[in-house]
């Protein structure tokens, strides 16, 4: 059974005048369909607008269906009754870390969770000793937030999210504030909890480096997906991302700029390994 499931999913915001009349819809998910498997790690590009950030709130039950159903681990989103254990099952990281940590140690702000859902307090230091420990930052349990640099934060926040045991974590663009290191360090410590814990994992972002390592991509824009199917399916199709105001990581770009001139290297090409090792080929022919 998927984890998250969207059938013909809408979300429209709508602006009201001070008379309570509508002034306009903006509708920003239009009839979305997603299944997300557990375990799997799935990303979400899209530009500015798109509709990515909306679709997280959706999953996090901060917001509900205008039309469609969502459901988190078999539970829909629309329910009232089941918003407490949809945010247990699928847990969010937001753009900012500093929106999130709120605790004066490092430690103290990822206990903060499990002891908000009724955790005993032997289980809690268990869990944000394992937790810390599973994005690297067990060294800093004793450290002050304000001393972290801002992919440590992040980090953190992730830890204190895992803390809670959830089996989604839902990130929206992580690291568009971070600094390349920062962004490389958060992701490792995502991909690590996937596949080491088998957490499912669903990556909202706009960088094309971050996807390159998912199971399957789905691009969205103007709040429909627009295009779905592995890294190398998506990213084969250069010209199609550019309709779409989205670029391509710069190895694809560079294999598809080869190609353009000539050189018979494939489509999708995602690390500079493949596209060495293709050259390596085509030339070592040729002799």
């Amino acid at each position: 059974m998927e984890i998250i499931k969207a059938d013909r999913l809408v979300h429209e915001y709508i602006r009201r005048d001070e008379e309570g009349n509508v002034e306009s819809i903006q509708t920003a998910l239009d009839h979305i369909d997603l299944d997300v498997q557990p375990g799997s790690f799935i990303a979400v590009l899209g530009h500015n607008g798109s509709g990515k950030s909306t679709l997280a709130k959706h999953i996090n039950a901060l917001l509900v269906p205008g039309e469609g159903t969502l459901f988190v681990d078999g539970m829909d989103t629309s329910d009232g009754k089941h918003t407490y254990d949809i945010r247990r099952s699928a847990g969010m990281v937001f753009q900012n870390p500093d929106n999130q940590i709120i605790a004066s140690v490092v430690e103290e702000d990822v206990g903060f969770g499990p002891e908000n859902i009724g955790v005993p307090t032997d289980e809690i230091w268990t869990r944000v000793e394992e937790s810390l420990k599973s994005v690297g930052m067990l060294h800093y349990r004793s450290h002050s937030p304000n001393r972290l640099s801002g992919g440590q934060k992040q980090r953190v926040a992730i830890a204190g999210v895992m803390a809670m045991e959830p089996k989604c974590i839902v990130l929206d663009e992580p690291t568009a504030m971070l600094d390349p290191n920062g962004r490389k360090e958060v992701l490792n410590a995502v991909h690590a909890l996937n596949k080491k814990k088998g957490v499912t994992v669903l990556l909202i972002t706009h960088y094309m480096e971050e996807v390159v390592d998912a199971d399957f991509v789905y691009v969205m824009d103007q709040g429909k997906i627009v295009m779905q199917g592995t890294p190398k399916e998506i990213f084969s199709k250069v010209d199609k991302l550019k309709k779409y105001r989205l670029d391509v990581p710069q190895i694809t770009l560079l294999a598809h700029k080869l190609r353009e001139a000539g050189l018979s290297v494939s489509r999708g090409i995602l690390t500079r390994e493949e596209l060495t090792g293709e050259l390596v080929q085509l030339y070592g022919s040729k002799k």
